[in-house]
């Protein structure tokens, strides 16, 4: 029986080849089962440890550490006390990782090699793992090396990337792991379900995995087709939830960016890595990441198609009540390294709130992204996206073209201000650019929680006057 997890959400990876600007990217929205789970934005400093072991809250793993713990950033829980979940976050060799995407395995798999209660979940993977490694590659092995030896208790995909590469590793029964090295040229999306398909023993380059993964397979009959080693057929559950709970993600994905490619959204076989018609920017990996079947009957909030009322509750929206946060990890290759990782941030329900640009090279988060507290407090900027979304999605056609001019002005302020912050960084020195970049970052996100402000002022005025109970001087008299 699976353990429970703290969320399911959606992920899209992009190799240097398939962007714009060369830059490689991991994004991924992090959803609650529920609508509230308060997160926060930290930097954690560089520190010298010695005989430091890692207790897990949730399993009660104990994982020793190495003695050096580089810097990096994460957004974990505001309220710890059942798990940190750092889930993202990016370190100084400019380094990101995502944990987790949730997924599942089938109980024919399940029997061979349960799920253990005491190992490595997702609540410590990116705490054990992402300060502790300098590559993307290196980070796929210290993770799969410690679920060989300690195991899990949930199915998950995890991603990483570095200037170089990017890489997706999906874990399979309690100790088994396989992992995929995204193409330069391609963009994958992963939607909560076994994404990885035929696996290369031979092809080190671009395929890892557990020490005994193919001998496990054999031993146990699990391959339904021997003429392959198909992952997601393979360890994968596929069942009929998957088909309006998870495909639909990638269909709309790979329908935003290879609209050529005709498919069913409900198809089992839509695949992994996909070619786009262009090179992607940040805002196209935004727009996905916040979207809920935009222009297509699915969509919930029936916009500008003519879908039934049944059709646009069909399908598992991206955007939607249950998200957290959601972090695009950018590692750019034209700039210097000491400035080339930008962590953009979104909290809220992601179709209303702008994606941050924090760039990680810092020593501190802005006072209102890491303040964050489990009872709602609008000097947060948690809380502050949370009820805005309370406000809006009641009236959604009423403020979606004030939503719209906010988020664009605000994608407009986060080009300006990357632009501005990578030129005077140019003529800072490496002593200085840790703080450069913190007090670059405090900045920012005082001039979108300005805008963000200024826009809740105006939501609550215009919504006192959408009242039923509105009454206009002098009428009917």
């Amino acid at each position: 029986m699976q353990n429970k997890i703290a969320s399911d959400c959606t992920a899209i990876l992009v190799g240097k080849g398939a962007t714009m600007d060369g830059s490689t990217i991991v994004a991924r929205n992090e959803d609650g089962y529920a609508p509230i789970n308060p997160l926060k934005f930290v930097a954690h400093e560089r520190k010298q440890q010695s005989n430091e072991v890692y207790t897990s809250i949730t399993t009660g793993v104990h994982i020793p550490l190495p003695d050096l713990a580089y810097q990096y950033t994460a957004t974990p829980q505001a309220d710890t006390s059942d798990g940190i979940y750092e889930e993202a976050g990016i370190n100084e060799y400019n380094v990101g990782m995502s944990a987790t995407e949730t997924e599942a395995n089938n109980p024919r798999v399940l029997g061979y090699d349960p799920l253990v209660h005491d190992g490595l979940d997702e609540e410590a993977m990116v705490t054990v793992v992402l300060p502790y490694v300098k590559t993307a590659r290196e980070g796929v092995q210290r993770l799969g090396d410690l679920i060989e030896k300690y195991g899990t208790g949930e199915s998950n995909g995890i991603a990483f990337n570095d200037h170089d590469e990017v890489w997706y590793l999906e874990t399979i029964g309690g100790h088994h792991w396989v992992a995929e090295r995204i193409p330069d040229d391609c963009y994958a999306v992963a939607p909560n379900l076994m994404v990885i398909q035929n696996v290369d023993f031979d092809d080190h380059s671009n395929f890892m995995f557990s020490k005994d993964l193919h001998e496990f397979v054999d031993q146990h009959h699990l391959n339904p087709n021997p003429d392959e080693f198909n992952s997601r057929n393979i360890f994968g559950n596929n069942d009929e939830a998957d088909a309006y709970y998870n495909t639909p993600r990638s269909w709309y994905g790979q329908k935003l960016f290879s609209p050529d490619v005709v498919q069913d959204p409900t198809s089992m076989d839509i695949p992994f890595l996909q070619h786009a018609d262009r090179k992607l920017a940040v805002e196209d990996i935004e727009f996905f990441l916040s979207s809920h079947y935009n222009g297509t009957e699915y969509d919930p909030f029936g916009t500008y198609a003519s879908g039934t009322e049944m059709q646009q509750k069909q399908f598992r929206s991206i955007a939607m009540d249950r998200n957290q946060v959601s972090a695009i990890l950018q590692i750019r290759n034209d700039v210097d390294e000491k400035y080339a990782a930008v962590q953009w941030i979104s909290f809220g329900f992601f179709a209303f709130s702008p994606y941050v640009p924090f760039y990680t090279n810092i020593n501190d988060t802005p006072v209102n992204y890491k303040n964050t507290t489990t009872d709602v407090d609008m000097n947060n900027i948690y809380w502050l996206e949370k009820t805005l979304a309370v406000i809006i999605e009641p009236h959604y056609h009423e403020y979606i073209d004030d939503i719209n001019a906010y988020l664009d002005d605000c994608k407009s302020l986060a080009r300006t201000a990357t632009e501005a912050t990578d030129e005077g960084a140019k003529n800072t020195s490496d002593t200085e650019m840790t703080q450069y970049l913190t007090d670059r970052n405090d900045a920012l996100a005082k001039q979108i929680t300005a805008k963000t402000n200024a826009l809740f002022d105006k939501l609550v005025k215009h919504g006192l006057n959408l009242s039923k109970t509105y009454w206009e001087k002098g009428q009917n008299l």
